[in-house]
C-alpha cells in the first residue's frame, strides 16, 4: 500500500470496489473538517453524495467543490444566495433550511456521518436511521436526548450504529463482538481537560479563554467547554448506555491525562482489553468510514516507551459537579438526559457570551433538573419528536430564567 500525502494515500477500498457513498452532515466543523481530510486522501475510494453544514457558507463552498459533492445544504436560509453564487458555474445542487439538511441526510449513500453539533443533528440523523441507513454518529444529542427512540428506530430498520466518538469508538473496536452480557464493567476515560489540577475556587473563576485551552484535543468551543466541566463525560456515558444496551450500574469514567486509552472493557473472566491511539479524530472517523476494513491514517503512531508512562485516577466530582448531575441523570433515566443536555447547551452559550461564569453552568444545568422534575417535564419521551419537544421547553425556559436573573440583576459571573 502506498503512504504519502493527499490522493497519494490509497484506502483499501480504493482497489477494486466501487467507491463508498457518503453524506456528511457538519461538514465545517472539527469532526467534519477530519472527515474531509480522510476523504480527500482516497478520492477513488469515496464518493460524496451530499454535504450539510449550518451557517458558514464560505468554507461549505470550498468543502463541496474540494469533495465534488453532488448536493449542498446550509441550515441557514439567509446564507443561501452566498452558497449559491459560490457554487455557481458548477453541477453541484445547493439548497437551505431544515428540510434541506434533511434532504442531505436521505440522500442515497452507504454512509452517513453525524457531525452536526447539538440538538439541530437529532431530526437530520434519525430521518437518516428510519431509512436504514448506516451511520457514523459523532453527534453525541442524538442519543443522550433521544436516546430510546433513536435506537428503536435503528432495530426496527435495521440500521446500523458506528461510534466516532473516540471513546466509544474505542470500546466498539475492544468489545471484539463479544456478547455484552459477559461485560462486567465498560470504561471510558477523561484527559480532565484544563483544570484537572485546579483547585474548586480557581475553576469557579476560571475564563472563557482558559476554558477553550484543551491540552490534547483540537475541538469546537460547545465541546470543549463540556470538557472543561467534564459534562461531556456524563454525555458519553449516556450514549454507551444506549450504543452498546449497557446498565447505568456497568459504566465508569477515570481520569486519564495522557488521553492514550480511550475505553477499557472488563469482561466475567477477569481480562480487560482496551483502545489505545494518540489522541486524533482521525482515527476513529476512518475506522467508521471504511468499516469493517482499514484504511491508513496520517495520525501520529503510538509509543509507548517514547510514553513512558500512563496514569489514571478518579474524577473529583466536587470540584467537577456538571459530572455528577449527567450521572444522576443517567441513573434516573427518564427524560431526565434530554433536560440536562438542553440546559447544558444554553449555559455554555451562556457562559461563552460572558453572561454568566464557568461555575454558573452545572448551578444552571441543576435548576433545570429540579424545575423539571417538580412539573412533569422530565417524562420518558415516547419518540424522537416528544424528545425535541421536552428540548424546546427546557432551552425556552432555561434562555428565560436567564434573561431574567440578568434582567433583575441577580446574574452574576461567579
Amino acid at each position: 500500500m502506498t503512504t504519502g500525502t493527499g490522493s497519494e494515500q490509497l484506502g483499501t477500498r480504493s482497489r477494486g470496489r466501487p467507491p463508498k457513498r457518503i453524506a456528511l452532515l457538519g461538514a465545517t466543523g472539527s469532526i467534519g473538517r477530519s472527515t474531509v481530510d480522510l476523504l480527500m486522501r482516497d478520492p477513488e475510494g469515496y464518493s460524496v453524495a451530499a454535504i450539510a453544514g449550518g451557517r458558514d457558507h464560505a468554507a461549505l463552498a470550498r468543502t463541496a467543490l474540494a469533495l465534488k459533492a453532488e448536493f449542498v445544504a446550509i441550515r441557514d436560509e439567509d446564507a443561501y444566495a452566498a452558497l449559491k453564487e459560490a457554487l455557481s458555474g458548477t453541477n453541484i445542487q445547493v439548497a437551505a433550511g431544515r428540510e434541506a439538511v434533511i434532504e442531505a441526510a436521505t440522500r442515497e449513500a452507504d454512509l452517513v456521518v453525524s457531525a452536526i453539533v447539538g440538538a439541530a443533528g437529532v431530526e437530520p440523523t434519525h430521518a437518516a436511521l428510519t431509512l436504514g441507513r448506516v451511520v457514523a454518529l459523532a453527534n453525541k444529542e442524538c442519543l443522550v436526548c433521544a436516546g430510546a427512540p433513536f435506537m428503536r428506530t435503528a432495530h426496527d430498520k435495521k440500521a446500523r450504529l458506528l461510534p466516532i466518538d473516540s471513546e466509544h469508538n474505542a470500546i466498539f473496536q475492544a468489545l471484539g463482538g463479544e456478547d455484552v452480557s459477559r461485560i462486567e464493567k465498560m470504561t471510558i476515560t477523561a484527559s480532565g481537560g484544563p483544570f484537572r489540577t485546579w483547585t474548586r475556587e480557581a475553576i469557579e473563576a476560571a475564563t472563557v479563554e482558559q476554558a477553550l485551552n484543551h491540552p490534547n484535543w483540537a475541538m469546537g468551543p460547545k465541546n470543549t467547554i463540556d470538557s472543561a466541566s467534564l459534562m461531556n463525560k456524563g454525555l458519553e456515558l449516556i450514549e454507551a448506555h444506549h450504543i452498546f444496551a449497557v446498565p447505568a450500574e456497568k459504566l465508569d469514567v477515570i481520569v486519564h491525562p495522557q488521553s492514550i486509552v480511550h475505553g477499557l472493557v472488563s469482561f466475567s473472566d477477569g481480562s480487560v482489553t482496551a483502545g489505545l491511539a494518540r489522541p486524533d479524530m482521525r482515527v476513529p472517523i476512518a475506522h467508521c468510514l471504511a468499516y469493517p476494513e482499514r484504511i491508513e491514517t496520517p495520525a501520529p503512531r503510538l509509543d509507548l516507551v517514547a510514553l513512558g508512562a500512563l496514569t489514571f485516577e478518579k474524577p473529583d466530582l466536587g470540584r467537577f459537579p456538571a459530572l455528577g448531575l449527567a450521572l444522576d441523570a443517567l441513573r434516573e433515566g427518564g427524560g431526565l438526559p434530554t433536560v440536562l443536555n438542553a440546559a447544558n447547551e444554553i449555559a455554555v452559550e451562556a457562559f461563552l457570551s460572558g453572561r454568566i461564569g464557568f461555575a454558573g453552568i452545572a448551578r444552571e444545568v441543576e435548576k433545570a433538573l429540579e424545575a423539571a422534575l417538580k412539573d412533569g417535564t422530565a417524562r420518558e419521551p415516547s419518540t424522537v419528536e416528544d424528545a425535541l419537544d421536552i428540548d424546546h421547553i427546557v432551552r425556552e425556559r432555561s434562555r428565560g430564567a436567564l434573561a431574567m436573573n440578568q434582567a433583575s440583576g441577580m446574574l452574576t459571573l461567579q
